[in-house]
């Protein structure tokens, strides 16, 4: 059987293990979301955990899906990949942005969809960066050490500077959050779009 080009393109991409991935983390975070919430000890602030790391997972699943198994053959092509590279990072993007913020309905003002989208946007910027510097599979790696650092580190009282360097847990309506979060993600996009992913060694 003959494939589509589209079809070449996304199995060279593993795009349908990460449409998988997307699906199964937004239902996991729908699920803890919804669990959280419903403990009588905790309020919608206890979906921090929830707005943090779902789009760290989803994050991911996005940048491993950025590698080439033909990087030489895609660097001389005749038509420019950067167009194929954005509307890839973009098309993925918009989908795990709508299956986030579906997973965290109500309290939109404070840990709800709105944070979750933005979270996604500076996540995926982060981890595009990372697939040019390290590599698709490793490009998860700074986000992961970032969030970590953060969810450890930031105050518990949201805005001022923190707003900015702390931007994962902060309360939706932040704008200094979202500023920081949508220039990663432009800066990350551009970069990948640009460079692409950095070529590896894949072993079937």
């Amino acid at each position: 059987m003959t494939l589509t080009p589209f079809a070449l393109y996304a199995r060279s991409r593993g795009l349908a293990g990460a449409l998988a991935a997307l699906l199964a983390g937004a239902a996991l975070s729908a699920w803890s979301a919804h669990w959280l919430q419903d403990r009588p000890e905790f309020d919608h602030t206890a979906r921090v955990p929830v707005v943090v790391l779902g789009p760290l997972l989803a994050a991911a699943a996005v940048g491993t899906s950025l590698h080439s198994h033909t990087d030489e053959l895609d660097r001389t092509a005749v038509r420019p990949w950067w167009r194929r590279r954005l509307r890839h990072l973009l098309g993925l993007t918009v989908l795990a942005g709508l299956l986030l913020a579906l997973s965290v309905p109500g309290h939109p003002e404070a840990f709800g969809a709105p944070a979750m989208v933005r979270n996604l946007l500076g996540a995926v910027g982060v981890t595009a960066g990372g697939a040019v510097v390290l590599g698709a599979r490793l490009s998860w790696l700074p986000m992961l050490a970032y969030t970590s650092a953060v969810y450890l580190a930031a105050p518990r009282r949201p805005g001022g500077p923190a707003a900015v360097w702390a931007w994962p847990v902060q309360p939706g309506p932040q704008v200094w959050a979202w500023v920081t979060a949508g220039a990663l993600f432009a800066a990350g996009a551009a970069l990948h779009a640009v460079r692409g992913a950095r070529p590896e060694a894949f072993r079937d």
